[in-house]
């Protein structure tokens, strides 16, 4: 049994949902420390703390990076402040985490875009993998996306390669692939990682949409999706009271995952791990990203170019984009088909990960 010792971003749940696919496959064999910060500890620590069924895992917190909003938009100025902040400590948290790694021997260290456990690690010669999704920033050729989005991709490349240190293993997780730039290419690509629920989940198309919002989502989008002539159960702003044909849902692992099996199609945030398992089960996207977070814009172009769903900025979202989204619902679904099922990353980063642990 190996100790690994493996740390995530704590923004979305893109990054936890990541990481608990890849404890459940390695908890029987290993024990494992997860490193979580903010809203990745909120939804690991129930699931793995004082559970007599999984006595291998420990969540614990850890100071990490996050998104602010301001009047319901991301606040970029107030982001890169509060991280350049956190930058400035960097090194004495990795520091205090160096002493933890001495004294507790971790065979392998496992980092989702989270930078504090990866430089400790590189200063006490434990082995890193990074597995995330951020570092197709790095290693994509990103040169059939809008100008501004590369302009964005390059700037964003120097605060990536701020969390690197020398890899054992580089692996991007996404639901899109690209040829590899020059010099990247050792990176293994595979695609989103998906839960053994969500693998195993049987699909329909039981005549409701499935909305899945972030908090800050503009109530003028709410009213558009108030206008659409079917139920749409909605998750992220929380159980509430049903408004006309809405339906609101506390966020809960096996229900999200069974109304996203039973839907038509999904409406709502443009992160790569919601879009990557809608695509899985077959399911069409209509992609809002915020016109300021420009991974998502990045995310929503590529969906767009699979043919399996389209996008608008939640900013300009119409009723004419839902309209003409619901018209192209079959086509997006015959284009689905040659994605569906397909795009499991699971065996590859399992198999990646693997190499690096004690025999």
């Amino acid at each position: 049994m190996a100790k690994i010792f493996y740390s995530m971003s704590g923004e979305g749940r893109g990054h936890a949902a990541r990481v608990r696919t890849m404890v459940e496959r390695l908890r029987p064999e290993h024990e494992m420390v997860l490193l979580a910060p903010d809203q990745a500890y909120d939804f690991l620590a129930p699931i793995y703390n004082d559970n007599a069924h999984t006595p291998n895992v420990e969540v614990r917190r850890l100071p990490g990076l996050r998104f602010y909003y301001t009047r319901g938009r991301l606040d970029l100025s107030k982001s890169i402040f509060r991280g350049l902040g956190f930058l400035a400590r960097l090194n004495g948290f990795a520091r205090d985490m160096a002493k933890t790694i001495r004294r507790e021997e971790p065979n392998l260290v496992i980092t989702d875009f989270e930078p504090i456990l990866p430089k400790a690690a590189s200063k006490t010669g434990v082995p890193v993998i990074s597995l995330n999704h951020q570092d197709f920033l790095l290693a994509y050729d990103l040169s059939t996306l809008p100008k501004t989005l590369q302009w964005y991709a390059w700037m964003m490349s120097f605060v990536v390669k701020a969390h690197h240190v020398d890899h054992a293993e580089t692996i991007v997780s996404s639901f899109f692939t690209s040829p590899l730039r020059p010099g990247w290419e050792n990176v293994t690509q595979v695609g989103p990682l998906l839960r053994k629920e969500l693998e195993e989940a049987q699909t329909s198309e039981q005549g409701y949409l499935l909305s899945y919002v972030r908090r800050s989502m503009p109530p003028e989008a709410i009213e558009l999706l108030k206008g659409c002539d079917r139920e749409v159960r909605v998750y992220g702003l929380g159980k509430q009271k049903d408004q006309g044909n809405l339906r609101f849902f506390d966020i809960s692992e096996d229900g999200f995952v069974r109304d996203l099996a039973g839907c038509d199609a999904m409406v709502g945030a443009a992160g790569n791990q919601s879009l990557g398992e809608a695509i899985y089960l077959g399911k069409p996207v209509l992609a809002l990203p915020e016109e300021s977070h420009h991974e998502q814009m990045i995310n929503s172009h590529f969906l767009r170019q699979m043919g399996v769903g389209d996008w608008s900025t939640i900013e300009s979202f119409s009723k004419k984009h839902l309209a003409s989204f619901m018209e192209r619902l079959a086509q997006f679904r015959q284009n689905l088909n040659t994605f569906r099922g397909q795009i499991n990353g699971n065996p590859s980063a399992l198999a990646a990960i693997q190499k690096h642990l004690p025999a």
